[in-house]
């Protein structure tokens, strides 16, 4: 596993959204060019769809094989398909409808009006990581609980306010699942209330894991996860990859963090 978290504090989250999406573009790049292919996890929500508006406005983007790229989700919002609070429904407005993906490599999470209720649902998106794990993913950490994923190159968490990623929130049950990758969340307190998401062990599978947060509202949350809480009580404080852990913050993000992670600007 990473050792300690790294930072980069961007001046906005314009400059953020531009800036992380050409440090996402150069990563599948090399992940294609080691590789021939590259595995990424997709998260919703503002900055999530931010980075995703950034890169298809990116030059840079024709560098990518996007024939050649997986893309998974981290969670989603157990709503019809099509329904624009989907995370997948916003991120093909943002960028999957503009660019040259191979259908069968997009793998979205299951809709509410499909064949499966939340947690049956929770369980094929499990199976279908499962399927797509060679023999080199069998060392990860959901590996070690018993079900392996494919190892993303990179997996994307937006931050909210409570500390929650994915939807992976405060005290609930998910947050606190060590053996499936998959689960479905009953009840959560943000709308709606019914989602599928990702756990930890999943996550941390990830070769890296970027967290994403911008916004005043942010700060509280990001300095409570780089402090050493506990994942339970906050769950970005357990979001880890294996190689790497990249926390992508505006200043407004990080102006609560302490002063030895993140000194602030000297007038």
């Amino acid at each position: 596993m990473s050792g300690a978290p790294q930072l980069v504090v961007h001046r906005d989250k314009e400059l953020m959204a531009r800036a992380a999406a050409a440090r996402l573009i150069t990563r599948i790049v090399d992940a294609q060019s080691a590789r021939g292919y590259a595995s990424v996890v997709l998260t919703g929500g503002r900055n999530g769809n931010g980075l995703l508006t950034a890169l298809s406005a990116s030059p840079a983007r024709d560098a990518v094989d996007w024939s050649r790229l997986d893309l998974w989700w981290g969670d989603e919002r157990f709503l019809p398909d099509g329904d624009p609070e989907r995370n997948y429904t916003q991120a093909r407005e943002a960028l999957l409808d503009s660019v040259p993906l191979d259908p069968a490599r997009v793998h979205p999470m299951p809709a509410s009006d499909g064949l499966y209720e939340v947690d049956a649902a929770a369980e094929a998106y499990a199976a279908e990581l499962a399927a797509a794990a060679g023999p080199e993913h069998y060392q990860s950490a959901a590996a070690a609980a018993g079900v392996p994923v494919p190892t993303f190159d990179v997996l994307m968490l937006g931050v909210g306010p409570d500390t929650h990623v994915a939807s992976l929130f405060p005290e609930l049950p998910a947050v606190r699942e060590t053996e499936r990758t998959v689960v479905g969340v009953h009840g959560a307190p943000k709308p709606p209330p019914t989602r599928v998401t990702l756990t930890l062990p999943a996550i941390r599978s990830a070769r890296e894991v970027w967290l994403l947060a911008a916004g005043e509202d942010k700060a509280r949350a990001a300095a409570i996860a780089l402090s050493g809480a506990g994942e339970i009580q906050a769950p970005a404080a357990g979001a880890r990859g294996r190689s790497r852990t990249l926390w992508l913050l505006d200043t407004a993000a990080a102006s609560e963090l302490p002063p030895e992670l993140y000194p602030p600007a000297v007038a």
